[in-house]
Parts: C-alpha cells; sequence; structure tokens
C-alpha cells in the first residue's frame, strides 16, 4: 500500500494519497483546489488517482472534489446529516460519485474504506477506517478529518459561529460527545490520521505532530479526557475557541453547493502601479499588499489591505477582502504563484494583476505619493487615552482579552472586523493593538482603507499590561 501525507503549511491542512501498488489505483483524501500536485504525485509514484473523497463540508478551504470529478475521477462524499447538509452539487449530476451512509465500504484496488458517521464538528462529517486487504481483514487507522486531531476534536461551534446558524452550538457540542464514544470503542493500535495540525482554526489546541494512534488520544487527548460527563465536555470544548475568520460561512456555503471549477490557476499579468491605482479608481477591487509589516507601514499605496504572505495569508485575506471584488497584487515575481494558490484556495478567483515592491519604488522615485501609516508604542497611547485624544481598538481573539486588557478598549477580533466596521468610533484617531504588533497590522490597514484615521500601536501589549495591572482577569 502507498501512503503519503500532504501538508499545506498556511492552512495546517491534511489531504492523503493512498494508493493500491498491485493495481496502481489511487485514491486523494480531503483534496484542496489545486489538484495538479496531487496528480503530480500520484504519476511519480506510477499511481493513477480513480478517485477523490471528503471527510466533511469543509469550513476553511475549497474543496477539490469537484475538480476531480470534472476529469471523471469518481467523487465520494457524505450523505449523512440530513438535506441540509448534502453535496447539492453532486445530487442528479452527471458526476460519476458515490454518497456513503455510516458504515457503506468501498475499495481502491486491495484496500478497503469503512465510512463512520462522525458528526459534532459537522452533521455529515465521515471517517474513514482503512484495511490494507493484501495483508488483513481488519483495519490498520482511521482518517478522521476534522473529528478528532492530535490533542484535540473538531470544533462544534462553527455551525453557529461561522455558518450562522443560531443556537446549535451546544447541541452540536453534545453530538460530539457521543461521537467520542464511539472513537473511545475504537481497538487502540490504530493509527490516527487527522486533517489538520497546529495553526488550523479548526480546533483550539491542535498539536504539531503529524499523526498519533487511537489509544495514545483516547489517554492524552485533552478534549477527549474532558468528555467524562456531557456538561463537562460541552463546557470545556465551547470555552476558549477563537472567532472563526470571516470567509468560512463562504466556503462552507461554496463546498456544500459547488465550488466554481477553477481548471487551471489564474495567471495575472505584471502592471505598473499608476495602471493599478487607475484600474481600483474605476471598478470594485482592492490593492492586496503582501510585503512585511514594516516595509507597509513606510510606504504603500493609499488604501491598500496589508496581509503579509506568511501562516496569516489566507486568513486575513479572506477575512478582509469580499468575493466579488477584483485583485491587485503587491508581490515578490518569485512568489506570485504561491499568493496566486493561497489566494484560490479560499475562493478568491478575481486576481486581475501585479506589481512588484521593486515597482512601488519606482513609482515613488518617478513622483508617485505613497503613504506612511502613523506608527506608535504603548508609552504613547498612555497619554493619548488619558488626554483622550482617541480610542483603543484591541483587535486579539475575545479570549485573549478577557485575560487583561485597558478597561476602556473595545474589542474586535481581526478576523471579524470587515463586518464590525461600523462599532468603531469615528469621531476621534483609533489606536490599533494586539499582542504583539502582527494583527494590529492589518486591521490598521483595513480601517485605513474605510477612510478611518488610525496610529498602528506596534509593540507588545504583555508588559504595558502588567505595568498597569490590567494583567489579571477582574473578579468583578
Amino acid at each position: 500500500m502507498f501512503f503519503q501525507q500532504i501538508f499545506e503549511d498556511k492552512l495546517a491542512q491534511y489531504a492523503y494519497l493512498i494508493g493500491c501498488q498491485a493495481t496502481g489505483e489511487a485514491i486523494v483524501i480531503d483534496p484542496m483546489r489545486d489538484i495538479a500536485r496531487y496528480e503530480k504525485l500520484a504519476a511519480d509514484n506510477k499511481l493513477k488517482i480513480v478517485a477523490a473523497a471528503d471527510t466533511h463540508i469543509h469550513a476553511d478551504y475549497l474543496t477539490g472534489l469537484r475538480e476531480f470529478a470534472e476529469k471523471g475521477v469518481k467523487a465520494i462524499a457524505s450523505d449523512e446529516g440530513g438535506n441540509d447538509w448534502r453535496y447539492e452539487w453532486l445530487l442528479d449530476s452527471d458526476y460519476d460519485h458515490m454518497l456513503l451512509k455510516d458504515g457503506d465500504t468501498f475499495k481502491i484496488g486491495n484496500i478497503e474504506f469503512k465510512a463512520v458517521h462522525s458528526p459534532g464538528h459537522t452533521p455529515e462529517h465521515l471517517s474513514y477506517l482503512v484495511t490494507d486487504g493484501a495483508t488483513t481483514d481488519q483495519p490498520m487507522g482511521i482518517l478522521s478529518g476534522d473529528f478528532v486531531f492530535v490533542g484535540d476534536v473538531g470544533r462544534p461551534d462553527l455551525l453557529e459561529t461561522a455558518a450562522g446558524q443560531k443556537g446549535v452550538m451546544e447541541s452540536s457540542a453534545k453530538v460530539m460527545y457521543e461521537s467520542l464514544k464511539i472513537f473511545n470503542d475504537l481497538p487502540e493500535y490504530l493509527q490516527l490520521w487527522p486533517g489538520h495540525g497546529a495553526g488550523s482554526a479548526c480546533g483550539k489546541a491542535l498539536g504539531a505532530v503529524p499523526e498519533s494512534t487511537v489509544g495514545y488520544e483516547q489517554r492524552f487527548n485533552q478534549s477527549i479526557r474532558a468528555a467524562i460527563t456531557e456538561d463537562d465536555f460541552v463546557d470545556f470544548i465551547l470555552s476558549g475557541q477563537p472567532e472563526p475568520p470571516l470567509y468560512f460561512a463562504r466556503m462552507k456555503r461554496d463546498n456544500r453547493q459547488g465550488p466554481p471549477v477553477l481548471g487551471h490557476l489564474p495567471t495575472p499579468g505584471r502592471l505598473t502601479v499608476q495602471a493599478i491605482i487607475g484600474q481600483v479608481r474605476i471598478s470594485n477591487a482592492v490593492i492586496l499588499d503582501t510585503r512585511d509589516k514594516e516595509s507597509f507601514m513606510a510606504k504603500h499605496i493609499h488604501g491598500s489591505l496589508l496581509s503579509p504572505l506568511n501562516k496569516q495569508f489566507n486568513t486575513v485575506a479572506g477575512s478582509y477582502i469580499r468575493e466579488d471584488e477584483k485583485i491587485f497584487l503587491i508581490v515578490d515575481e518569485d512568489r506570485l504563484e504561491e499568493a496566486v494558490t493561497d489566494l484560490i484556495r479560499i475562493g478568491l478567483d478575481n486576481i486581475e494583476a501585479y506589481a512588484t515592491p521593486q515597482d512601488l519604488e519606482a513609482f515613488e522615485d518617478a513622483g508617485g505619493e505613497l503613504f506612511r501609516t502613523d506608527t506608535i508604542k504603548f508609552s504613547d497611547v498612555d497619554d493619548k487615552l488619558k488626554n483622550k485624544e482617541a480610542y483603543l481598538l484591541d483587535v486579539r481573539k475575545l479570549s485573549e482579552y478577557e485575560e487583561g486588557a485597558h478597561p476602556d478598549s473595545l474589542n474586535i477580533a481581526h478576523t471579524r472586523l470587515l463586518d464590525r466596521m461600523d462599532e468603531v468610533p469615528t469621531d476621534k484617531p483609533v489606536l490599533v493593538s494586539c499582542k504583539s504588533g502582527a494583527r494590529s497590522a492589518v486591521a490598521a490597514a483595513l480601517l485605513e482603507r474605510a477612510e478611518f484615521v488610525v496610529k498602528y500601536v506596534d509593540d507588545h501589549v504583555e508588559p504595558w499590561l502588567k505595568k498597569h495591572g490590567w494583567d489579571q482577569v477582574s473578579s468583578s
């Protein structure tokens, strides 16, 4: 049996290519939309992908299932969860497909896959027990998707906090509690292959180790250990969950209704900075600057969004750009394809053109105007707040904010700011802060684009909170 875990760093996502070397057939589990890399990996190992399967309707990226289906590859998905959580684009379609219920099996060559309905994170979620039929009739491992991770379990709050289904958070947590009873009955020796690792927004405490065993997680997974009683588990799993990125709701919708067929990566052309500014003025468009925050704050095109091309790129871009907006990139030439790939993975396909940081320099040298964001430290914040010259916006997660914050600050997580900007006062400058300056930098750029007067706090908050005695949760 061929087995390869495929890791995507920015989304902390694991896909799996599993193949039967006797027949040369293979399947991809939880593919992303840019499927060429799976095809290459299969071809390099003398395998042909004949099927692709999802564990569930994903919230953090667009599935590659439809891209494979367009090529005649069998699409395999869940038929659990009720009418609201079906793969609508597969129903009554001409695609070669298979919809699975709990206990259903299928084979890829000599390898058998058995669907295990494991709801809680989502109602339709399936895990897959994997048996290498060439050697045994017993499973060797479980592809757990977003059901059980290394060190955590899938968030049961996303149907409410991301997908907008009011009042289902607690009931979903109770469903997850029941699913974990099934997990705890699985053989301890099974390998566990999760859908995400550390850094994913689909859990709150995922481990960085790429795989585990069922027995290890039964013993040491903190979320499973919290499931002594239903009430204990519900309280534990729902507390401290970070605010989900805004684009999660759109991913749920598109993965259920059917992602647009991509076919190939967009290939934006290079434009001058002046041409990009002109295009943005006459169209529904954004400039997305991928440089580091220091370079951006020093000089940038007025109204640009900032999203450094690091692990948070997808989260920020997905939370700050509307799906109908055209995108003009400021990006290094050698990282253009990386940025485009990251954007299409979250359904931001309207990438019109790009310019490089060198083009920005040339634009300025030729007399073009670039803008600077006022940057301050927390020592300056004290004076401005004391004199009532400004407001303080803290863009950390609510769970961080509740552990210590300025008593007069406003808290809006940076991933939710686009939809909550009407809560930010406009009659005074806004001082934008977070823990270290990374999240506040992108939030400051978003507010500047909306014509707020902004001062970016490029500083670490914890020493400042400790100095003032605000680093402890209030007992009142």
